[in-house]
């Protein structure tokens, strides 16, 4: 639970609006990273893939709390109503294991992604590939450009 609000950033680019905050770290491939406690780091997904997933509907785990994990190994997977995507790890050192309230309340994963819909937690160091706020608002920038600019070339076939 937050004890106060988050600094975020507004972002908005064609039909997709959300707000960033600030202070968490971001991976190419829209997870988040941010601080849980001393120890642990919460990660979850951006609005923006849990939009590109849909609405979810399941999730698990490959591993158990207390497994050595590297950054891009897969951890488990997530199901949208749209897609299954595996869940890569964005940080190297300890599984911490998995939110126990998405387990009751996978929605949460859509409603409150940057809050209590994180996914799993992790002990160690983030990926050196995740960047700041500024660099993932440039990096959604050119993803959602891509994008639209697909969906042009499939209305003119």
């Amino acid at each position: 639970m937050q004890s106060e609000p988050l600094k975020t950033l507004h972002y908005k680019r064609s039909h997709f609006v959300t707000q960033l905050p600030v202070d968490f770290r971001y991976s190419p491939s829209h997870a988040w990273i941010a601080r849980h406690d001393q120890k642990y780091w919460r990660v979850g997904l951006t609005k923006f893939a849990t939009r590109m997933l849909g609405d979810m509907v399941d999730h698990g785990f490959e591993m158990e709390a207390g497994t050595v994990v590297r950054t891009g190994e897969i951890v488990g997977w997530i199901e949208g109503f749209k897609a299954i995507s595996d869940l890569y790890c964005i940080a190297s050192g300890t599984f911490g294991g998995g939110n126990p309230v998405i387990k009751q309340k996978i929605t949460l994963v859509n409603k409150d992604c940057y809050g209590n819909g994180w996914i799993y937690l992790v002990e160690g160091e983030p990926d050196p590939k995740c960047m700041d706020v500024h660099t993932y608002r440039d990096l959604l920038d050119k993803t959602i450009d891509k994008i639209l600019d697909q969906q042009k070339r499939q209305e003119i076939k």
